[in-house]
């Protein structure tokens, strides 16, 4: 669906000075954009007259990270957050691109509100797409009209915030999909087996006398639906995976010759479920987050590549909703503005840094092998680009821009992000650009931060501030 009035900088923009990393590997070059595009690649490039110049001296220059999992609340919770201020919070993370989640007030499960969705997002800090629910109202009763959706560039479909809990459905949805080109996305619960849990299940929850939800809900869903894409021969990508039984199911799938993707956010990457020692339900999420032993198997499973993304399962939650007592509160954590570097003091800086003991639960990396740059980046941009149908060959994507995750050569849309691993901040929750408040970082301090971001050719972030 072409924007009606797509922000493009028609001036020009010159970033200098740093290292550029994407699929192709890493080397020194600065970067021309014009007209939204790039038009340069070279070693060194004078700026011309009148262009904006981007310092990235000491910085990674990649293409603009892609967000696979983001609920951005409108229409419905805008109490929350809105399109504008999730895209905002996205452009400040390094994302030029953010796929809505349908679990809205009403949901994406028709052309319709996927529509309206769109609209609102014409004039968003970042390429907002939509995936569509899988069942009507997500109440796992009947398929939506899928062939509507993807006329209109849906290619994600997903009922996230449930599992589709019916077998015999899940098994036609998927080759309905096929039969489309689009791809099924699962949020694997079992809600009899989740029934009741609000963490994890483990020695914590026993300690803290909080009902846990087993890691069997997530793996009896997963080994399910491994099963129909082994008869369907349908792709599936699989949401926010939490376990390492679940990371292992994958790795066995991938090795059999199943077509599926799967992802894990930045926080079942970097907490633990110590983190609800404190009650502080900022750290109520779902999946819960786990113990520190499947923390350092979805790590391994990520530097191995059996993971294919990273993405942030934003969930913004009123401030008044996270106040309510543990069992009470809403599941779920901000995530847009910290991923990047969350994930990057998880997995590539060194064990003394990205940890200064602030707050529970932090998994401080333990000194093996470092994720590189570039494997790092694929997680974040051009793996979850072409996941998300939002790649270089997506024919402008949803929203008509279209052209993530890179390569950066000519020719290419000028979506960037420049990334200084070198930097050392703490969050502050009052500074987010979220609606909502509930951070599990704030007062952590992280290594790495986003520098500026550019979107169709748009310095939309600069020197760590939003453009406008």
């Amino acid at each position: 669906m072409a924007r009606r009035n797509p922000v493009i900088q028609t001036g020009e923009v010159v970033v200098r000075g740093g290292t550029l990393v994407d699929e192709t590997g890493e080397r020194r070059g600065d970067i021309l954009v014009r007209d939204g595009r790039i038009v340069a690649v070279e070693e060194a490039i004078d700026a011309p007259k009148g262009a904006t110049a981007i310092d990235a001296g000491g910085c990674v220059v990649a293409p603009g990270l892609v967000d696979l999992h983001a609920h951005l609340r409108e229409p419905g919770g805008e109490i929350a957050e809105t399109i504008e201020s999730g895209s905002r919070a996205a452009a400040l993370g390094g994302y030029t691109a953010v796929v809505a989640m349908p679990n809205t007030e009403p949901a994406i499960d028709s052309a319709a509100v996927a529509r309206d969705v769109l609209a609102l997002g014409e004039e968003a800090l970042a390429e907002i797409a939509v995936a569509g629910a899988i069942t009507v109202g997500r109440r796992g009763e009947r398929l939506v009209p899928m062939a509507e959706l993807a006329a209109l560039g849906v290619r994600l479909f997903t009922d996230d915030g449930r599992g589709v809990q019916h077998a015999g459905l899940m098994r036609r949805a998927l080759e309905y999909a096929s039969g489309l080109g689009v791809v099924l996305a699962q949020h694997c619960e079992d809600e009899q087996l989740a029934a009741g849990g609000h963490m994890n299940e483990g020695a914590w929850s026993s300690r803290l006398g909080i009902a846990g939800q087993s890691p069997l809900a997530e793996e009896a869903m997963l080994a399910r639906d491994l099963a129909l894409v082994r008869l369907t021969g349908a792709p599936m990508h699989f949401l926010h995976l939490s376990t390492a039984g679940a990371i292992e199911m994958i790795r066995s799938a991938k090795a059999g010759g199943l077509a599926v993707t799967a992802e894990v956010t930045p926080h079942h990457l970097a907490l633990c479920d110590a983190a609800v020692s404190s009650f502080d339900p900022v750290y109520k999420v779902n999946p819960p987050l786990r113990t520190a032993s499947d923390v350092a198997a979805i790590r391994a499973g990520v530097v191995n590549g059996i993971v294919d993304a990273i993405a942030t399962d934003h969930a913004p939650h009123a401030p008044e909703r996270k106040e309510e007592p543990f069992d009470e509160a809403p599941a779920g954590m901000l995530g847009l503005e910290t991923a990047l570097a969350v994930a990057y003091s998880a997995l590539c800086a060194s064990p003394a840094e990205g940890d200064d003991g602030a707050g529970p639960g932090w998994v401080p990396r333990d000194g093996g092998a470092a994720l590189s740059m570039r494997d790092l980046f694929a997680l974040f941009s051009w793996q979850p680009a072409r996941i998300a149908g939002l790649g270089q060959d997506a024919r402008g994507g949803q929203s008509g821009r279209g052209g993530q995750g890179g390569p950066l050569r000519p020719g290419v849309a000028a979506n960037l992000t420049v990334f200084d691993p070198t930097v050392e901040w703490v969050v502050d929750a009052s500074r987010q650009a979220s609606r909502s408040r509930n951070t599990p970082y704030a007062g952590r301090r992280l290594t790495g931060k986003v520098r500026h971001t550019v979107f169709a050719g748009e310095v939309v972030v600069q020197d760590g501030a939003a453009q406008r």
